[in-house]
């Protein structure tokens, strides 16, 4: 089966995202944590994770932040907040970013944000493949697999698409509110036009000085 076009609905797949929550958990401790992070492969802004413990009500319409619209991911976005029994988000800036690599900005972004809810769940799940330790199990695609880890994949989204709409009020001229600091062709013609601004990633290619 092809994979949803982006920001295009498919039939409602939150049940088997559920179906799958309460698999992962059975016969073992629950509720599930699930984590995700947004911004990895941007030129600019933050990496933003967050880590969901859903609440009782199931979310209809809950999925991949990616495979979302806008309109429909920052409805999910208030009621996963509204019902959540725990949420986390923590964020790295461009320069630590710089400073330490995306890989470690990863890592501890989503270590940190299920640390802060550990205390409320039985077993974590993130996405991707970032290694968090024996505590937390890691699996490519979660976000389209898992209810947790698909709202954690919202609330990252919302809130980082809501931080470049600021950065772009602050340094106007990138398209920082279209692009969300992602490399497009606006983006990049803009970086060689003026330069890189304070928040840009200068460690990455194409984006510091040569």
């Amino acid at each position: 089966m092809p994979e949803p076009k982006r920001g295009r609905r498919r039939e409602d797949p939150s049940g088997a995202l559920y179906a799958f929550d309460a698999a992962f958990v059975s016969g073992g401790r629950g509720p599930l944590a699930g984590a995700d992070e947004a911004g990895r492969g941007a030129l600019a802004g933050p990496i933003v994770a967050a880590a969901v413990i859903l609440g009782e009500e199931k979310l209809a319409g809950l999925d991949d932040s990616k495979a979302l619209g806008e309109g429909v991911r920052e409805a999910l976005f208030r009621r996963v907040v509204a019902d959540a029994r725990a949420l986390s988000v923590v964020s790295f800036p461009a320069w630590w970013i710089d400073e330490h690599g995306v890989g470690r900005a990863n890592r501890e972004a989503l270590s940190r944000a299920l640390g802060s809810v550990s205390p409320y769940s039985g077993r974590a799940l993130a996405d991707g493949t970032p290694k968090l330790g024996p505590a937390v199990e890691c699996m490519p695609r979660a976000d389209g697999k898992s209810a947790a880890v698909a709202a954690a994949s919202v609330v990252a989204k919302v809130l980082r698409d809501h931080a470049m709409r600021m950065l772009e009020l602050e340094h106007p001229g990138y398209g920082f509110d279209r692009n969300r600091g992602y490399g497009t062709l606006e983006h990049r013609s803009s970086l060689r036009e003026v330069g890189p601004c304070a928040v840009h990633r200068l460690s990455y290619a194409g984006v510091g000085a040569s």
